[in-house]
C-alpha cells in the first residue's frame, strides 16, 4: 500500500520547469530540469524498488517514543548530503513556502535538491526506509502487546481459578463451622429438656414435705432453637 505523502514528488511530469531561484550574488537563474526533476517522475514502485521490504533492526530500542533511536536501531543513517526526508519536511514547512501552493513547494524543494548535486529518488528512498523501519517497529510492538495480552490473561484465569477454589473452601469452611453451631444447639436443647423433666420428677417429690418448693424448674417447653445460618 503507497502512502500518500509520495505524491509530493512523484507526480512531477518529465519536462516540467522549475521557477527562478536566488542565487548568491542577489541575480536569479531560470531552473532546468535536472536530475532531480527527471527522477521525480519515477512511479512509486521503482524508487521503493531499491529498498529491501523488511528492516532489519541490528540495535535495541529502549524508548519508542523517538523516533531517531527507532531509525539508529534500524541502521538508517542521515544522509552524508543532509538531506534526508526529514530534512525535506523541514524545508516544506518553513516560513518561505509553507503558505505557497502544491507545484510550487514542489519545484521549491527540487531546485534546492539539484543545486546540491541530490537526487529526489534518494530522498524519497530515504522516506521509504523510514516508513518502512516504523511499519516494521510497530509490528513488533503489536506482537509484544498481544503476547502481553495472552500471558496476562492466562496468569488472570489461574488467578481466578485459585480465587474460586480459595471461595469455594472458605464457603465450606463457613456451612462446617454452622452446622457444628447448629448440631451443638440440638444438643443442648435436649439434654435442657432432660434436665426440666429431672427438675419436675425431684420437684414432685419434693412438694409432700413443704410449704414452699425449692426446686426451681423451667416453666413450660423449652422453645427449639433456630439453625444457623446458610453460606
Amino acid at each position: 500500500m503507497t502512502k500518500k505523502w509520495y505524491n509530493y514528488f512523484v507526480s512531477v511530469d518529465d519536462g516540467t520547469t522549475a521557477p527562478a531561484a536566488p542565487t548568491g550574488s542577489g541575480t536569479s537563474r531560470q531552473a532546468t530540469p535536472g536530475p532531480a526533476a527527471s527522477s521525480a517522475a519515477q512511479t512509486v514502485a521503482e524508487i521503493a524498488s531499491g529498498v529491501s521490504a523488511e528492516t532489519k533492526f541490528t540495535g535495541t530500542v529502549t524508548n519508542p517514543t523517538s523516533f531517531n533511536e527507532i531509525y539508529q536501531a534500524a541502521e538508517i543513517p542521515d544522509p552524508p548530503h543532509g538531506y534526508s526526508i526529514l530534512k525535506v519536511s523541514e524545508m516544506l514547512q518553513s516560513d518561505h513556502i509553507r503558505t505557497m501552493p502544491m507545484d510550487v513547494k514542489r519545484s521549491s524543494v527540487l531546485v534546492a535538491l539539484d543545486a546540491a548535486g541530490v537526487d529526489i529518488k534518494d530522498v524519497i528512498q530515504d522516506a521509504v526506509r523510514r516508513d518502512r523501519a516504523l511499519d516494521t517497529f510497530e509490528r513488533v510492538q503489536e506482537k509484544a502487546v498481544t503476547d502481553l495480552e495472552a500471558r496476562k490473561s492466562q496468569e488472570n484465569t489461574q488467578i481466578q481459578a485459585q480465587i474460586d477454589k480459595f471461595v469455594s473452601e472458605q464457603r465450606a469452611k463457613i456451612q462446617a463451622n454452622n452446622d457444628e453451631v447448629t448440631r451443638e444447639k440440638e444438643r443442648f436443647f435436649g439434654w435442657r429438656l432432660k434436665k426440666q423433666q429431672e427438675e419436675k420428677k425431684i420437684s414432685d417429690a419434693v412438694a409432700p414435705f413443704v410449704t414452699e418448693n425449692p426446686i426451681t424448674t423451667s416453666g413450660g417447653v423449652p422453645t427449639a432453637p433456630k439453625p444457623g445460618p446458610k453460606s
